[in-house]
């Protein structure tokens, strides 16, 4: 029911903003130039986006109960505040270009997948004789970290997070096994295929061949993860020794029920692919399904994405035993989180990328700067460090663009010559999603979900601190070797 009038908000939401828009050759703004410049925006425009991210970062340490209850509230404060100094300043055309680039062609596409991905592995239940030891929680983050790659980091973290909780039910201290997660299963994992990561899919449709990824990050996906994996088994095994627990899987067991939501979530990769490989090419109008602006907001092969998703997501909640979501204690706080904090996000966060794209005229041109020597030549431990960092705290998939359009946008010229730098690039965004839980989505759900099984997860900073100890000194290694 929540999940049908989820979808009932979606549809009018996109009413309210569509005004004199609707599908291709309805409306033609094409004499409109509604982008806003980067080079001529001050460093100020940044501060709600600033905001959010604080008030995602303190209010959980300062007041927690208060922000559980009003964390919709806080978003929208910061959201709405945006909204209304950009009109002030830019005025309405501009505000209502970006509010449908922003939620129509950009956030519709992310949530539902977060969405049908949460729903349907949500209808899987994994269960049996599994304990907490050293050697299972490594075992189903090496599981984790394999599959993240073929079903997404969401799907991979959705479906094994709840077998995770339930094995370590009796474990005292455990939140470094959820830190650990978050890091392989929901981020580095997700690294050899466009399936994997949205920054890699976004590579692919713009002619990055499918299995460059996994034959050029293979290796830094292992060099990555196992030290990763190895840290996380001694520690573990030092937490778990001083519990004086006796756990054992001698007569191991596992029992998974709703198996036909597997079937659909091979259905939602194959809509994945099959979305961005069908019209595609959105240099064609006739592959337009929404313009505005004089530009395409939604692709045919979008629209039939969102479409499928949401009807997978039904089928799901419609045909799976409701004992199973009941066993697997789901509820939708994690996706409404997600969605009231990351609608601000998205939005807020346009300045900050249009400074990006406006690159060595921009304000954030001493950033920019370090990303070629005095030659012109690309310094590729640059390009991935500094898209990594931004990525961490910006959307991964627009700052992977923004960095694959800097070093020349041509697939051809990248996934060669230029190998080095689009291997730096596309390590950095995936790889540095780790860093913070706005990194990447699944970060967030994955934390939700913990909390609401009373897993006391780190703060914010809390967390940047476990990935500053433990996933920087490795990928500070790496980029040495590799770049």
């Amino acid at each position: 029911m929540q999940l049908n009038k989820f979808i009932l908000s979606l549809c009018f939401f996109g009413i309210l903003i569509s005004g004199d828009y609707g599908t291709s050759g309805i409306a033609n703004h094409a004499d409109q130039h509604l982008h806003i410049d980067g080079s001529t925006i001050s460093l100020l425009w940044i501060i709600p986006f600033i905001g959010i991210l604080l008030s995602i970062a303190i209010f959980p340490i300062i007041n927690p109960s208060y922000w559980h209850h009003n964390y919709g509230k806080i978003s929208a404060f910061w959201g709405i505040s945006f909204l209304l100094f950009f009109m002030i300043y830019f005025g309405v055309s501009p505000l209502k270009f970006y509010l449908v680039e922003v939620y129509l062609k950009e956030f519709l596409p992310f949530i539902v997948i977060l969405i049908a991905l949460f729903t349907i592995s949500g209808g899987v239940l994994i269960s049996g004789n599994m304990q907490g030891t050293p050697l299972l929680n490594t075992s189903i983050l090496l599981i984790g970290t394999i599959l993240a790659s073929w079903m997404g980091t969401t799907g991979a973290s959705m479906l094994l997070i709840r077998p995770l909780i339930k094995s370590n039910k009796d474990r005292k201290n455990k939140v470094h096994i959820f830190v650990f997660f978050i890091f392989l299963v929901s981020n580095i994992g997700g690294a050899l295929t466009p399936l994997g990561d949205p920054p890699l899919f976004l590579g692919f449709l713009k002619g990055i061949n499918f299995f460059w990824t996994t034959t050029n990050l293979l290796l830094p996906m292992i060099f990555v993860s196992i030290p990763l994996l190895i840290i996380f088994y001694i520690f573990d095994y030092y937490v778990y020794k001083k519990e004086s627990l006796n756990l054992n899987n001698s007569d191991f067991s596992i029992k998974i029920d709703g198996k036909f939501n597997l079937i659909l979530i091979l259905f939602v990769i194959l809509t994945v692919v099959l979305s961005g490989v069908w019209k595609s090419d959105i240099s064609d109008k006739s592959n337009w399904f929404v313009e505005y602006g004089g530009e395409c907001m939604m692709t045919y092969g979008t629209f039939f994405q969102v479409t499928s998703l949401l009807l997978l997501s039904i089928i799901s909640l419609k045909f799976t035993p409701s004992y199973i979501r009941t066993e697997n204690d789901f509820t939708w706080e994690p996706v409404k989180e997600v969605f009231k904090l990351f609608a601000t996000i998205f939005i807020t966060m346009v300045p900050a990328i249009a400074m990006l794209k406006a690159g060595l005229n921009g304000p954030l041109q001493p950033i920019i700067s370090l990303l070629t020597n005095s030659d012109g030549n690309n310094i590729n431990i640059m390009y991935f460090w500094i898209t990594g960092g931004l990525s961490s705290f910006l959307d991964n998939a627009p700052t992977y663009l923004v960095f694959f359009n800097t070093a020349g946008g041509d697939p051809i010229y990248l996934m060669n010559q230029g190998r080095e730098t689009l291997l730096a690039i596309s390590a950095g965004a995936v790889f540095m999603g780790a860093m913070s839980y706005i990194g990447n989505a699944p970060n967030f759900m994955v934390k939700s979900i913990a909390e609401e099984n009373k897993i006391d997860m780190p703060s914010f900073f809390g967390y940047m601190l476990w990935s500053l100890i433990f996933i920087v000194p490795v990928l500070l290694i790496f980029s040495i070797i590799f770049f």
